[in-house]
């Protein structure tokens, strides 16, 4: 009980010292900007991402459904989570650079670096499945084919 307490006493620290840190370092129009920059981050999950994620995995699913695309899904879905993570990671980079940046701040291209990344993420996926594909052999009974008749 001791432990839950002084851990919730030290969140709570923590969160009041980031809030005085933001209400510190922000000016008042920036404190105005915020709560509707988040509120847009929220719509734009909400209404983008969220559709996009959930069509691509219905996408998936009816294409894995066909025979002998079971050993596809691993690869598939391994790779859309590595693409996606990786995006979710750049964006705030890719977002950035195309507003005038200081080139000492962001000295790279990174639209040219993550769709590189991107590229060697689904080489490395298609790559993946062709290995599995090629390398296992079928076992000689399958669900349908009891005792390997």
């Amino acid at each position: 009980m001791k432990t839950r307490i002084g851990l919730a006493v030290a969140g709570v620290g923590l969160g009041l010292w980031g809030l005085w840190l933001l209400l510190s370092t922000l000016d008042p129009p920036a404190l105005i900007r915020l709560p509707i920059w988040l509120g847009g981050a929220v719509v734009a999950d909400d209404f983008f991402l969220v559709p996009l994620t959930i069509g691509v995995g219905w996408i998936v699913a009816r294409w894995s459904a066909r025979p002998d695309r079971h050993r596809a899904v691993g690869a598939v879905r391994t790779t859309m989570l590595y693409v996606g993570i990786t995006t979710l990671i750049a964006l705030p980079l890719l977002l950035r650079q195309g507003k005038g940046v200081n080139p000492t701040v962001l000295p790279r291209d990174y639209l040219r670096d993550w769709l590189l990344l991107e590229a060697t993420i689904i080489a490395g996926g298609v790559a993946g499945y062709l290995v599995q594909r090629f390398t296992f052999r079928r076992s000689r009974a399958s669900s349908g084919d009891i005792g390997g008749r």
